[in-house]
């Protein structure tokens, strides 16, 4: 069918719905024509559009499209956010263990090193003033003060909480460079990446010098093939770690004088995190005289032979829920979920377990999960599909819950912080919206909390597919409609 007469049709259905009533579960619809104008009046009206808005007992207010199904991207994080606190509660916290298996004789350890992963998402810099290296610097410290000057045993990690499934499914190959596509591993450091910066000093047509965090270590490899164009030309990205190996092609262009920073995936993340530490330690003059040792196998830990040398204790899940849903993070959404199904089903954490939690807990908040299709804990995967009428529902369930105020607390608040800091700035509506914005190619959303302008408090989705239109130009017409809502009510 063609999408004008596709369009016209649903404004008839719009038409007689609006002269008829709607429902929805058998409650009545008002059906906004200011909605369905800013629609189709935009340039993007041949896209997929879905909006709802709700009050606090769940009436539908306005509603759009809101029974179909779409791709929500990162609005998914509502619902795996919430299922995570519900689950581990405000307080839980990460605790990471560093054993000793031997004993020390003088300034040496006779013996092995080992260090268990258990899915803290937050060994780098993000809640240790920037300084990446706080939690290897508290193990280090742990052995120096010791004494310990040499190990004449291997350095081990333990990555055996979670499963062996470093990806969910249906992220897409593309992805798996960037630091939004990174590996999810019980033993991670640094969001598993290196953070590359690329300086444009030279001439034009030289290649850019280079230089990496950590260590600029030699656990990546990176091809560079970067050239410096003239100073008035733009950037032009490029950058591809082949599949499989830890080798990063650099293909960009860049303008003389232009400084570029960018986190690039590793592969292998237990094993970074072991080499990583490995450098430390002797960089603090503690030699390691073994290898570096990935152990995958569940261990009994209460026994003797594991002496607990150092164990350090994350921030509270509070903490790592802004992390997660103020700035969007992929990786603190997947470590976050499989630690939950670990907790729960006492058993390696996978992102299948994880899931099952979800849909569990969007049962208890009255969504209907026959038409609900989740594949990770992010929004990332193409194969994830829901209604914006379930996102909705879950948004009035969670003002019931007991841990609601941290759950709202977690999102980004309009022309404030997280990932609406640059939007709604100049709109009635800085720092009245707090809610969750998603993108994925093709796809913007944005569901949360707002108050109307007489102060009634209403719940809202709106949900953007298949468009081809600039994102920046979606956002306008997002902020639009919200902002019609905000002077109706």
């Amino acid at each position: 069918m063609p999408q004008r007469l596709s369009t016209w049709l649903s404004i008839g259905v719009f038409v007689a719905l609006l002269l008829l009533g709607g429902s929805v579960r058998g409650q009545q619809i008002i059906y906004s024509p200011e909605v369905v104008n800013t629609i189709e009046n935009s340039r993007a009206s041949d896209a997929f559009w879905s909006v709802i808005v709700r009050d606090t007992t769940g009436k539908v207010l306005e509603g759009y499209n809101f029974e179909k199904m779409v791709r929500p991207a990162s609005n998914l994080k509502l619902l795996t956010s919430a299922t995570i606190l519900d689950e581990l509660g405000p307080n839980y916290r990460f605790r990471t263990k560093m054993y000793g298996l031997g004993q020390q004789k003088g300034d040496t350890w006779h013996g092995d090193i080992v260090i268990r992963g258990v899915g803290d998402p937050s060994i780098s810099g993000r809640f240790y003033r920037e300084d990446r290296f706080h939690v290897f610097d508290k193990f280090f410290s742990a052995l120096y003060e010791r004494g310990i000057r040499k190990i004449e045993g291997n350095l081990i990690g333990n990555d055996s909480y979670f499963d062996e499934h470093p990806y969910p499914k249906g992220w897409s190959w593309e992805d798996l460079s960037f630091y939004y596509g990174v590996e999810i591993n019980a033993l991670s450091f640094n969001n598993n990446a290196v953070d590359l910066t690329v300086y444009a000093n030279g001439e034009v047509g030289e290649k850019p010098e280079i230089e990496w965090f950590p260590f600029d270590t030699e656990y990546v490899n990176f091809e560079n093939d970067q050239v410096i164009t003239p100073a008035d030309t733009e950037y032009d990205e490029f950058y591809r770690r082949i599949p499989g190996t830890n080798t990063i092609m650099l293909g960009s262009k860049l303008p003389k004088g232009y400084v570029e920073k960018e986190s690039l995936s590793i592969k292998e993340a237990s094993l970074f995190f072991l080499d990583t530490f490995k450098k430390y330690l002797e960089d603090g003059s503690i030699e390691l005289d073994g290898r570096i040792i990935v152990d995958e196998k569940s261990r009994n830990w209460e026994t003797e032979k594991y002496k607990v040398l150092h164990e350090h204790v994350s921030v509270s899940l509070d903490s790592l829920l802004g992390q997660l849903n103020k700035e969007s993070d992929n990786f603190y959404a997947e470590m976050l979920l499989k630690t939950a199904a670990a907790e729960h089903f006492n058993t390696a954490g996978s992102t299948e377990l994880g899931l099952t939690l979800v849909k569990d807990f969007a049962d208890s908040m009255q969504m209907d999960t026959t038409k609900v299709e989740i594949a990770d804990a992010s929004g990332m995967s193409s194969s994830t599909l829901l209604k914006m009428e379930n996102i909705s529902q879950l948004l009035v369930g969670m003002r019931s819950h007991p841990h609601f105020d941290t759950y709202k607390k977690s999102l980004p608040v309009a022309g404030k912080d997280g990932s609406l800091e640059h939007r709604f700035r100049n709109s009635p509506l800085r720092e009245n919206v707090i809610g969750k914005t998603g993108y994925v190619s093709g796809v913007r959303s944005l569901s949360g909390y707002m108050k109307g302008i007489s102060g009634q408090p209403l719940v809202f989705s709106v949900v953007t597919n298949n468009y081809t239109q600039k994102t920046s130009y979606i956002d306008s017409i997002h902020e639009q409609i919200l902002e019609n809502i905000y002077v109706k009510y």
